[in-house]
């Protein structure tokens, strides 16, 4: 199954480079959305998962964030069907921008599923490289200035996870192994301060992946300048890759008993980032840079969730799977919203519900489940955080991180409803109407499936999945 999963892009990208065909290349995306999904779900079943593939394997610990990337990714092939027959521009333009894509979940998935730290640190700098087209994909001088943002501010990162790798081999002394297995069964024995300088410079260069502040630089202006389906993948998918990554490290650190270093260095970018979208989000004037705001401060839930440990780990994984799917169905709206208004201010987006009620409806629902509105996942994940945070007396981090969620939720709110609710202008009225018809079945549909899986889950965790989940925290 895994060998499926890595061996078939490349399969297709070299069919697709022979054929040049606008039909044959989304064919192609379509089917290794397909086949991505068919053999994670068989994975997960555990069919395939004993194989003897060097450098990959699918884990108690990675399982979960594979699945959400299939799952995300196979959403956001259905809506690409329907997307890219909006989009005016060459058959060849949309041959390069289908075999990024393929490239770009290609990375990620290898990232994943890599069981070497040098292996995956290579895929993490795939990922940089085969989305920076995507994101230059609309040509514009906006565009072109977020992909160099991107490369630049990325690549620094890389180097400095670089050196946090060179630091780890120094800690081992004689071991000299960056496999993940090894790695947990020798730290006992490595020297502790170097283990712990190398998850600093692990921690900020991966982190710079991850979107955590303070380098997230990057992140704002990338996904605001996306095409919709590539931000969906970039906040759903390409920044728990990068966590992922941080969790294993921080596991090492956990067993050779580094761990309270660790979890301060965790807490304090979790919380950077929180503040940093509690700032910026009231002057936030582009729906998508918003949208991507609130990437930041999710990811530092997740970093803030495992540093506490505990209970907290249970909310770090529902939390994952409810930010995902939730951001993934913003991002994909807000395509919907650019496709019926022609802009991305938000001051310019009225009346949406007047313009298209489905696109309203599924913009407010992405609102309430990104915010934790009952019955969404996301609202038992932070409310576990919470929990756990009085439990072990941390009130004033507990205060802080209900004021912070509180200013994100007044913030992003506001400007929902805004667009949501507001009179459509009658200048407006009559080239919204029009624009209506581009937005198809197809993208409208993954939203759906996606905020239902996100509300059901507040309600009813199916024992297969919380079994996945409860191996996950073992690995962690």
């Amino acid at each position: 199954m895994i060998n499926a999963i890595l061996i078939f892009p490349v399969i297709a990208c070299i069919l697709m480079a022979i054929v040049k065909k606008k039909v044959f290349d989304c064919a192609m995306l379509n089917l290794y959305a397909v086949v991505h999904f068919v053999s994670t779900i068989l994975l997960a079943l555990g069919i395939g998962r004993n194989g003897n593939i060097p450098y990959f394997t699918a884990d108690n610990t990675n399982l979960i964030f594979l699945i959400i990337l299939s799952v995300v990714f196979l959403m956001v092939a259905i809506y690409n069907s329907g997307y890219i027959k909006t989009l005016d521009c060459s058959d060849k333009k949309i041959g390069h921008y289908s075999f990024m894509i393929m490239v770009f979940v290609l990375a990620m998935t290898g990232t994943i599923l890599s069981s070497n730290l040098g292996i995956a640190w290579i895929f993490v700098e795939a990922t940089t490289l085969s989305s920076a087209y995507l994101i230059y994909f609309n040509k514009t001088k906006h565009s072109i200035e977020a992909a160099w943002k991107y490369v630049f501010i990325c690549s620094i990162g890389i180097a400095l996870a670089f050196v946090g790798i060179i630091f780890l081999n120094i800690a081992q002394g004689d071991i000299n192994t960056l496999d993940f297995a090894q790695l947990y069964k020798n730290a006992a024995l490595f020297d502790p301060f170097w283990l712990k300088l190398s998850f600093v410079f692990m921690l900020f260069g991966f982190g710079t992946k991850m979107g955590l502040a303070p380098v997230h630089f990057w992140l704002p202006d990338a996904h605001s300048e996306a095409p919709s389906p590539i931000s969906a993948l970039l906040s759903a998918t390409l920044l728990n890759s990068a966590f992922l990554v941080i969790v294993r490290v921080f596991k090492v650190l956990d067993i050779a008993q580094c761990d309270s270093w660790a979890r301060i260095m965790l807490l304090i970018t979790g919380f950077i980032s929180l503040f940093v979208t509690a700032v910026f989000v009231y002057h936030i004037k582009n729906y998508k840079r918003m949208l991507a705001y609130s990437s930041i401060e999710n990811m530092g839930i997740l970093a803030i969730g495992t540093a506490l440990g505990g209970s907290a780990l249970y909310a770090v994984i529902l939390h994952l799977i409810g930010h995902s799917l939730a951001k993934a169905s913003f991002f994909l709206t807000s395509g919907n919203i650019l496709e019926l208004f022609s802009t991305k201010r938000i001051k310019s987006v009225h009346g949406l519900m007047e313009a298209d009620k489905k696109t309203g409806w599924l913009w407010i629902f992405s609102f309430l489940a990104i915010c934790a509105f009952p019955t969404s996942v996301l609202f038992i994940s932070e409310f576990i955080m919470i929990k756990t945070m009085i439990i072990e007396k941390h009130y004033v981090l507990c205060t802080l991180f209900v004021l912070l969620l509180t200013i994100v939720l007044w913030g992003m709110g506001k400007a929902v409803i805004k667009m949501a609710f507001n009179k459509l202008s009658e200048d407006k009225a009559q080239s919204v109407l029009e624009n209506k018809s581009k937005i198809s079945a197809l993208m409208v549909l993954p939203q759906i499936i996606m905020l239902l899986i996100v509300f059901v889950l507040g309600v009813y965790i199916p024992p297969f999945l919380n079994n996945i989940i409860n191996c996950t925290i073992a690995g962690f």
